[in-house]
């Protein structure tokens, strides 16, 4: 440690923040409090001396290290999502069901905290409240973790615990209370998954790696008919309901455990890795000129955040996209009942739907992978097509054309693929470590808006067709279609003006300040780099 110091240029009063010869000072002071500070720091400082640029990365060792990557990381992120998903599938098969009589065959929820009106629907809105309002502080308080991984799994854990507790409920008001909590406590996951992926993979290789975790949607969809079929059939001193809340939490509370040991912090810290493979883990992000994760939190990066005009833009795509994810998601089986199914084929038709979704996520990020560059947003917008059509194929058709409306009911989950995708937009637009906390955080505050809203264009009266909530799935799908055309032209008059500040930069005699390594390792946002690029 003390040689490599010493092998250091001497640092003398930078000019610019820019200055290619003061990079290593400004490494410095971007890891400056982060766990294990000084090795990190070795770590940054020897990966651009070692790989000076791109052209010096092994190809062949790079897709080996990738593989590897893959193997360590997406498992971890994905069973995660299985089990929030999964969950919501149970919690949403409580749903009180068309008549009296069936509602008292399986789960009984209703009956057992004696819900009355609208308290089931609440039950299922309060949830995002408690997101909503931890959602930007839960992300700040991850940055000023020394442990961001530890920190993700604390919340998994005790989100597992709070599942078992409301297994005690007897009440409304102690279930709300819990699922408040729940919700506060979930806040993390989705931002903290897309800081994962911004940490170890290039923006090119970001989308296929959020649909690869994101597909657990799908699996959690289609595991959550199957674990609600089983349960649902359990004939023990509880009721079924209550076994749910009690299994479900209690495995989610051990993954949180086996999280802590397997997720690295940094780096640094990523077990199962030689020194070799960590300094080509970092190097190779350079071109993502997003900076490093650090542990303080800059204002003036909150600042930028909230006025950048692109933040809203992204938080009313995450309104948009989940107006139709909070009605589907929780009526789904209400409509699919509707067709004419009793209730536990009902519960076992979420398996096709499940199936389903992740055939379109894997769709999607196989489209995006192999149509030409800055194609992301057209992706998007081709995704969001058939949800379209699948909304107005169930309005239109006949009220006895079961089999017509189920297909149509399925392919309104193509709006997976696109918002998945569009999450790659931010990981990849956004740079400096507190503003993308807080743009990552923003997404998720306009989806808990939307997940609050969906529910309530599904009135109890319009059943089992629904009208009004399909109506409002289908508005809102045009509308998010219509957004992604409008961040793509926002994001291509991003990248002139960028050209034009380069062109004065180079008239001015700046080619220092543009060189990639004085910017690609500093906490700059993508507003003050001068080498950044948007992708679209």
């Amino acid at each position: 440690m003390e040689g490599k110091k010493e092998t250091l240029p001497e640092v003398v009063e930078p000019q610019s923040v820019y200055d290619v010869q003061h990079i290593e000072e400004n490494l410095k002071v971007s890891v400056a409090g982060k766990i294990n500070q000084g090795e990190d720091s070795e770590l940054y400082l020897e990966a651009i001396q070692r790989y000076p640029n791109d052209e010096a990365i092994d190809k062949d060792a790079e897709k080996r290290l990738k593989r590897k990557l893959d193997i360590h990381l997406i498992p971890l992120l994905g069973i995660c999502y299985f089990f929030y998903v999964c969950w919501s599938c149970q919690f949403r098969s409580f749903r009180p069901q068309l008549t009296p009589s069936v509602s008292n065959t399986i789960f009984g929820i209703k009956e057992d905290l004696n819900l009355v009106g609208t308290e089931y629907s609440w039950l299922s809105s309060i949830f995002y409240f408690g997101w909503l309002v931890w959602a930007i502080p839960s992300n700040l308080l991850m940055q000023r973790s020394r442990r961001m991984a530890w920190y993700l799994a604390f919340n998994i854990f005790m989100w597992g615990v709070l599942l078992m507790c409301q297994a005690a409920s007897q009440n409304f008001d102690a279930l709300a209370a819990l699922r408040v909590l729940s919700g506060a406590f979930e806040a993390i996951a989705d931002p903290a998954f897309m800081v994962v992926v911004s940490t170890y993979y290039t923006r090119a290789e970001q989308p296929w790696r959020i649909s690869a975790y994101y597909l657990w949607n799908g699996i959690g969809v289609a595991g959550g008919g199957l674990i609600g079929y089983g349960i649902g059939n359990i004939k023990g001193a509880l009721q079924s309901w209550r076994y749910e809340f009690l299994i479900i939490g209690a495995v989610c509370s051990a993954w949180g455990i086996a999280l802590a040991l397997l997720l690295p912090n940094s780096p640094a810290t990523f077990w199962g890795f030689n020194r070799d493979e960590k300094l080509m883990m970092i190097a190779r992000l350079r071109s993502n000129q997003t900076g490093i994760e650090g542990q303080k939190i800059k204002w003036e990066q909150v600042k930028e955040a909230y006025l950048d005009y692109k933040t809203w833009l992204f938080t009313i795509l995450g309104f948009l996209a989940n107006i139709p994810n909070g009605g589907i998601s929780n009526f789904s089986t209400l409509v699919i009942q509707g067709l004419g199914f009793d209730t536990l084929n009902t519960t076992l038709l979420g398996i096709p739907q499940g199936v389903i979704v992740v055939i379109w996520i894997v769709l999607g990020g196989y489209a995006n992978e192999h149509m030409p560059k800055n194609s992301r947003t057209l992706v998007c917008a081709l995704f969001m097509v058939p949800t379209i059509a699948g909304a107005l194929g169930f309005l239109l058709a006949p009220d006895n054309a079961y089999v017509g409306r189920l297909i149509c009911f399925y392919l309104t989950g193509s709006y997976q693929a696109s918002f998945v995708i569009s999450l790659s937009l931010i990981t990849s637009n956004t740079g400096g470590q507190s503003k993308k906390m807080i743009v990552s955080g923003m997404i998720w505050f306009g989806a808990c808006v939307g997940n609050i809203a969906g529910p309530f264009f599904y009135k109890s009266e319009q059943a089992p067709g629904y009208p009004l909530g399909i109506g409002s799935l289908l508005v809102a799908n045009c509308l998010e279609l219509a957004l992604f055309f409008v961040l793509r032209y926002a994001f291509i008059w991003e990248n002139r003006r960028k050209e034009k500040t380069r062109d004065e930069l180079r008239e001015r005699g700046g080619e220092d300040e543009l060189m990639a390594d004085s910017t690609a390792f500093a906490d700059l946002t993508d507003a003050q780099n001068p080498n950044f690029e948007y992708v679209y």
